[in-house]
C-alpha cells in the first residue's frame, strides 16, 4: 500500500512538473495564434492604440506575469514594478500633460489597464484606482493641489487611495456619515470608512465626508494627507483574491487637515465620487477583459495537451462550445466597455448608463469566463500552479466594487425610466 501510495504521489508530482510552465508561459496579445484571431485585442484598434497596447503588454508579460503567483500568495505590494509601469505613463494615464500626466483619452487607458491585467489582474486593478484619484485632483483640483500632487503621482513615488465606502453605507453611499467640520482654516474629520485599496501603504486619501446637509448635496472630498494627525488605519485584511494590494478600513479621529485641500468646492463631492467612478467602471471592467483574455488561452493550451480517453481534449465538442461561448462573451464584453470609454472621451449624455452596463456585464461574464477555464482544467484548475484559479479569484470582487452590479442595473433603469436631466454625468 505505501508502495502504492508512493507511485501516486510521483505520478501526481511528474503531472505537475510538466504542467507548472503553463503558468509560466501563458498565451499574450501578440502571440502568433492569437493575432487574426476573433479574440484578438487589437481589432479595430489605430496604428497609434497597437503602440500603446504592446507596450503595455510587453510589460505585463516581462514584468509582472512571472512575478504574479508570489505577489498573491505573500501579499506583496509591488511597489518597484508599479513605478516601472509609471515609468511608462501608466500612473496618470488620462490627465493633463501640463500638470504632469500622459494626455491619452479613456479608450487608451481601457486598453492599457486590460493589457496589464493579463500580467496581474490584482496589481492592474490598484493602479486603475490610482489613476481615478489623481484624475479627480486633475479635473476639480485646485492649482496648488495639481502642482504638488500630481508629478508624484504620475511617477508613483506617491500613491493614492480611495475613500467612500463606509462601514455602514456601501452602495448607500449618498448617506455616509463621516464628518468633516471647519475649525479656522482646518477641517476636522471624524469617522471611518471600509475596504480601501492601498490604505496605510500609500501617501494621501481622497476622502468623502459630509460637510453639509443630508443627502448628495452635503459631501464634500478633502485630501488627507498620510501622517496627518487623527489618521489611523484597521488590520490588514484577509481577502480571496486582490492580494497583491492591501486593504484595510481607514479611520478618523479628529482628524485636522488644512481646508487647502479641498478638491472642488464644498458641496462637491459626491458629484466627484460619482464622475471618478464613472471611468473607474471602466477602467474594473477593462482589468475583467484581460483576466478573461488570460483565462481562453490558458484554457486553449490545456486542450490542446491534455487527454482523456484517448484523445486531446480539444477535440471534444462540449468542450469546444464552452471555448466558442467564453470567446463570445469576451469579444461582446470587450466591445460594451469600449464603447463606454469612446461615451467618456466624447461625453455623451448617456454615458452613466452605458459606463454602469459595461461594468456590470464585463465583469459577471468576465468572471464566468475565467470560473470556466477552472472547470477546463479540473483539478489542475484549482491548484495554485496553475494561473486561471488567480484570475478567477482577483476578478471575482470587479462585481462588487466601484458600485455593485446591483447598482449598476438601478443606474440603467433610472436612465430608461426617469424623465428629465440625468444626474452626476
Amino acid at each position: 500500500m505505501a508502495a502504492a501510495l508512493r507511485r501516486a504521489g510521483n505520478h501526481v508530482a511528474q503531472l505537475l512538473k510538466s504542467h507548472v510552465n503553463i503558468f509560466h508561459q501563458c498565451g499574450f496579445i501578440g502571440d502568433s495564434w492569437i493575432n487574426g484571431s476573433c479574440i484578438d485585442p487589437t481589432l479595430g484598434l489605430s496604428d497609434e492604440q497597437k503602440q500603446i497596447q504592446k507596450v503595455a503588454i510587453d510589460f505585463a508579460r516581462n514584468e509582472m506575469y512571472p512575478n504574479m503567483a508570489k505577489w498573491d500568495q505573500e501579499e506583496i505590494f509591488p511597489l518597484d514594478v508599479m513605478r516601472k509601469a509609471a515609468s511608462l505613463g501608466f500612473g496618470a494615464v488620462y490627465c493633463r500633460e501640463k500638470y504632469g500626466g500622459t494626455g491619452l483619452s479613456r479608450m487608451d487607458a481601457s486598453i492599457i489597464f486590460e493589457a496589464l491585467s493579463q500580467g496581474c489582474t490584482s496589481t492592474t486593478a490598484y493602479i486603475s484606482i490610482h489613476n481615478m484619484c489623481v484624475w479627480m485632483i486633475d479635473e476639480f483640483g485646485n492649482d496648488e493641489l495639481r502642482q504638488k500632487w500630481i508629478p508624484q503621482l504620475a511617477s508613483m513615488e506617491k500613491l493614492a487611495s480611495y475613500c467612500l465606502t463606509e462601514p455602514d453605507h456601501g452602495s448607500d453611499a449618498a448617506n455616509l456619515t463621516t464628518s468633516a467640520k471647519q475649525k479656522g482654516d482646518h477641517f476636522i474629520i471624524n469617522g471611518a470608512k471600509a475596504f480601501i485599496s492601498g490604505g496605510k501603504d500609500t501617501d494621501m486619501n481622497l476622502v468623502m465626508c459630509r460637510t453639509g446637509e443630508k443627502g448628495p448635496k452635503g459631501i464634500s472630498c478633502i485630501l488627507v494627507e498620510k501622517g496627518s494627525p487623527g489618521l489611523s488605519f484597521g488590520k490588514k485584511e484577509k481577502k480571496v483574491g486582490w492580494n497583491s494590494q492591501p486593504t484595510r478600513a481607514v479611520m478618523f479621529e479628529d482628524c485636522k487637515v488644512p481646508m487647502s485641500n479641498l478638491v472642488g468646492q464644498l458641496g462637491d463631492g459626491f458629484k466627484i465620487a460619482m464622475r471618478g467612478l464613472n471611468g473607474g467602471r471602466v477602467n474594473i471592467a477593462s482589468c475583467s477583459l484581460g483576466a478573461a483574455q488570460s483565462c481562453i488561452e490558458l484554457a486553449r493550451d490545456h486542450v490542446k495537451v491534455r487527454k482523456q480517453f484517448g484523445k486531446h481534449l480539444e477535440n471534444f465538442q462540449h468542450l469546444q462550445f464552452k471555448i466558442a461561448e467564453m470567446a463570445t462573451k469576451l469579444v461582446v464584453s470587450r466591445n460594451m466597455v469600449r464603447m463606454a470609454a469612446t461615451a467618456l472621451d466624447k461625453n455623451w449624455p448617456e454615458k452613466v448608463a452605458l459606463c454602469s452596463m459595461a461594468k456590470y456585464f464585463a465583469t459577471e461574464e468576465c468572471f464566468k469566463i475565467c470560473n470556466q477555464a477552472v472547470q477546463i482544467h479540473g483539478g489542475y484548475g484549482y491548484l495554485k500552479d496553475y494561473a486561471v484559479q488567480q484570475y478567477m479569484r482577483d476578478s471575482r470582487v470587479h462585481e462588487i466594487l466601484e458600485g455593485t452590479n446591483e447598482i449598476m442595473r438601478v443606474l440603467i433603469s433610472r436612465d430608461l425610466l426617469e424623465d428629465g436631466d440625468r444626474k452626476y454625468s
